[in-house]
Formats: C-alpha cells, structure tokens, sequence
C-alpha cells in the first residue's frame, strides 16, 4: 500500500487529504481561526459539579466549557490533583522519582466527592466539541510521540496489540523500562516495533522535554491556562501516521512546506527528500484529482465500479447506510452468491467512508439479504478487515437475521459535511425559468441585436436540439424568415449538454458574441463552426 498526503493552504485555513493508493480516505480541514486543541494539556478551574450526570463543567479557556466524567478523572486523580498544587505553587520539579503517591480513587464514585471546584484542576483535550457538546476532557495526561506516548504518575508500560510479535513485544518492554524515568509510564505504539534503543531513547527524551515544558509554564498560571500545545494538525497526522509505505507529501506553500521539513528532520531524516512543493498554476487538490474525489464522495450516494451504490442518511442518533445492487446483480448466476459479491464489494467502500466523513456513534448497515451463515460470515470478516486500518476505536456486531450489521464508532470530532450539489444554471437556484413560450423572442431580439450593432455577415447559433428543431421546422422556417429580414446569414446547431433556456451565438471565426445571458463569453471554437 501507497500513502500521500496533501496538504493544501487555502485563504479560509489548510485542507489535508490523505490518499491511499490514490483514493481518498480521511480529509481533515483546520480553519486560520481555530487553534489545534486535542491533545493540548491546560490547567483549568471546574466551573459547576453535575450528580446526575455524574460529571463536571470545567473552563478550558474556550467559548463552550469542556466536559469531564468521572471515569475521565482516572484512579490516579488525587495524584494528578497533589501535583497541580505542587505546579501551582512552584514546588514541582520535572524529577517525580521521589514523589509520594496518595490512594487511588473509588471506581465507582462521586464526582462531587473528588472535585473541588475552590482548586485548579489539570486535563487534557480528548475531543473536539461536538454540535452543542464542549471540548471532552480527561485528566490521565498522556503526552504523544512518534514511537511513544509518555505517562507522568504511572509506572507500567504497555505494548501496542498490533505488535503480534511476542519476542518483539518482550524486547520493546524491556528495553522501555530499563531507559524510561521512575514514576513515569509508556505507551509502546505500532510504529515502534524492529526500532533500536537509540531512536526509542531520542524519542523518550523529546517526551521528557516537553513534560519539562509543562513544569515550566505551571509558575505562575492561573487558569485557565494553556500549559503544553499540541502540534499542528498537519505534523500531528505525520507523527500518527508515517511509516515505510508513506511515498510522498505534497504541500502547495514554502512556508508549510519548512515546517514539514524540519519535523520530518527530526522525527524521520530519512523521510525529507519524499516531500515536494506543489508549484503548478490550478488549485492542488485539482491538479492531482482530489476534488473529483471528494465531490464523489461526499454525497448522499455513492457510486460503487460494480453498479451497485451506497445510499447514507444521517439523523441526530445515528447513521444509516443502505446497500443498492443496482444493475450490479443481474448478472447470471446465483442470486444469493450475487447478493454476497455486491456486499463483499460494499464493504470496502463503508470502511472508507466512515474514515473519509469521520462517522461517529452508531452506523447500521443495512446489506442486500442473504440467508446462508457461511455468507453472513464472510460479509462479517471482510468488513472486519477492512477496518483494521481505521485509528478510531470501533466494535462491530455480526449480521443480523434481518442482514443487519451495527458499528460503533469512536467520535473523534464533528464530522465532515461537504455539499455536492452545485447551484442550477437555468434557474440560478431559484427553482423557476423564464417562460419557455418567450424563448424563440427572446433569441430573435438577441439576433436582431447582433445584425443591426455589429458588422457580421454570418453568425452560429447553438441551442438546445427541441429549440434547434422548432427553429428549422418547416420549408419557411423562423431561422429562414430572420436571416430574410436581417440580412445576415444564420446557422443553428444543437448541443445535447445544453439546458432548454441556453444558447450562445458565434462569429465564423468560432468567437462567442453573445449568449442567453447576454454577456459575451471568453473565445470558444466549436467543431461544427470550424468545419
């Protein structure tokens, strides 16, 4: 497998395409006003309890106030709690090996019984705001990087399961502990397996100084305050992102294109001669396909190579996805074993769709019917499949008898809308046209425009063919009687991509002079006039 990433600048903020092997599948958008906030680290002060919910309000400095729940507050709290205090105070320092722990919390408590809403409280962006929800908060602080993800206040470290390895897996663990600070914890990530201890060693150091940062920033903050940004979005995908199959990046300004440079420089070196700036004169995304992709992506159905289609529906509880043969079934053959071809065929294209719109919470698929299990199955693990690649946690349910298959889905942030439907050239969007009874008038004032304020002695016009066929109708046709009463020759032609109000009129030489409108367009040169 291929992967490219784009990354275009556009006067309203940076779009990021990832593509691979050439299809779209995820499309992030970060707007010039909005600041990146996942994964930023901020001391913030708790705004109102809520033991209902068994929740909290906290400020985190943004227009909405981000929520926390009590399992986000995580068994080490009280230690997360002592160490703000510590921060606060100008007491902490960025060695804990001598820092005395308090007990673990109550799995199943009250938030109101832990939270003080008198102290400041550290948490971390989970989650972007969605719809009215705030930003979603955790307090286990968790700092990301390329190969490992440091935890203050733990002592356990942890492989990824996508390492299989079992010797890999013991390796890893042994050489983390034996290099890793005391009280502290790490996350091994997939990109970490077959790396020596010195890529693992620079990378923890990268981790301890920006834990170092936090320290720093806590003298004198008051929240709420922001104590450690997270990358950028674009340098954030590379970091999650960036392995072997990674072939190129593309980015479209100098600027971006330094800043992807001296981060590949230090996370990868080996990686930098894969990034190229774009220079072309049309818009990147253009250039490389991009656009077509996502204009035939995003709509409310999704054409699939084998005729079949996806028809999506979105509605405040959930997606719903239905699975349409099309003429993809009527071939011959098997009707069950065609059923299952077209689902097999579905199961692709769903997987990519829920990375490329960011589909969260619940999805029901709703696949064409087959009764045998063994089909049931394999509709089953080929979706499975498929999705292994997506970062976001999943769990999915076999079908169901009513060829049913329910996702949940990891809500990372809102999700992509991107409206496809472009505004209608006859009607302007207004739903309504002028009185197609007018049109031959309408054409017959434009012509006599023509013949009496500009020198030509033959003009082309092209028209709808219904317009074209009225016009030449009969022996003495209207075309016939204009060119008699204006005394200049007139020659009429359809196109069949025309709408019925369109036509445009050309000089021999191919030049449009007027059209329906009556502004006189760019030069164009149809065959037909050539001829």
């Amino acid at each position: 497998m291929t992967r490219e990433l784009y990354v275009n600048q556009t006067p309203t903020g940076v779009e990021i395409a990832l593509l691979e092997d050439k299809r779209l599948v995820e499309l992030h958008q970060d707007a010039n006003e909005k600041s990146f906030a996942i994964g930023d680290v901020i001391l913030a002060r708790t705004i109102k309890t809520l033991p209902g919910l068994n929740a909290a309000f906290v400020d985190v400095g943004y227009s909405k106030n981000g929520f926390l729940h009590y399992t986000d507050l995580g068994p080490q709290f009280k230690n997360f709690q002592k160490l703000t205090k510590m921060g606060v105070d100008g007491q902490l320092g960025t060695d804990l090996s001598n820092f005395k722990y308090e007990p673990a919390i109550n799995k199943y408590g009250k938030i109101n019984n832990v939270v003080d809403k008198r102290h400041p409280i550290l948490v971390q962006i989970l989650k972007e705001p969605i719809s009215s929800k705030g930003h979603r908060l955790t307090c286990e602080i968790a700092i990301p990087g390329r190969y490992l993800v440091l935890m203050p206040l733990l002592n356990s470290v942890s492989v990824s399961k996508k390492i299989t390895s079992i010797e890999e897996r013991k390796r890893l663990q042994r050489l983390i502990e034996s290099i890793k600070p005391k009280n502290f914890g790490c996350i091994i990530r997939t990109v970490a397996e077959g790396k020596t201890v010195a890529e693992l060693h620079e990378d923890l150091q990268l981790l301890e100084s920006k834990w170092a940062e936090i320290v720093k920033n806590f003298q004198g903050a008051k929240p709420p305050f922001k104590l450690l940004s997270e990358v950028n979005k674009t340098t954030g995908m590379l970091r999650d992102f960036l392995n072997a199959s990674f072939n190129k990046i593309v980015v479209s300004t100098k600027e971006n294109y330094n800043d992807v440079k001296t981060y590949l420089s230090r996370i990868a070196p080996d990686k930098e001669d894969i990034v190229k700036l774009y220079q072309g004169k049309m818009s990147m995304f253009d250039e490389f396909d991009i656009t077509k992709q996502i204009k035939s992506a995003f709509g409310k159905s999704v054409k699939l190579d084998n005729g079949s289609e996806l028809v999506i529906e979105h509605t405040e509880a959930l997606h719903v996805i239905d699975v349409n043969s099309g003429h993809a079934i009527t071939t011959a053959g098997d009707q069950e074993a065609n059923a299952l071809r077209v689902n097999l065929d579905a199961c692709a294209e769903i997987a990519r769709q829920l990375r490329l719109r960011d589909l969260g919470g619940i999805i029901i698929i709703d696949f064409i019917d087959i009764r045998k299990p063994e089909y049931k199955r394999q509709v089953y693990q080929k979706m499975s499949e498929f999705m292994r690649s997506d970062r976001a946690k999943h769990t999915l349910l076999p079908l169901s008898k009513f060829n049913v298959m329910q996702i949940t889905r990891q809500r990372m942030k809102p999700q992509i809308t991107i409206e496809t439907a472009e505004v209608c050239p006859a009607c302007d969007g207004t739903g309504k046209i002028g009185p197609s009874l007018l049109l031959s008038d309408k054409i017959e004032s434009t012509f006599k425009h023509i013949a009496t304020h500009k020198k030509y002695n033959k003009v082309t016009l092209y028209t709808h063919p219904y317009i074209e066929a009225f016009l030449k109708r009969n022996i003495f046709s209207l075309r016939w009687k204009w060119q008699r009463k204006y005394g200049v020759k007139l020659q009429v032609f359809s196109d069949d991509s025309f709408y019925l109000t369109e036509f445009h009129f050309y000089d021999k030489e191919g030049n449009e002079i007027m059209s329906a409108n009556g502004i006189a367009a760019k030069e164009i040169t149809p065959l037909e006039v050539l001829a």
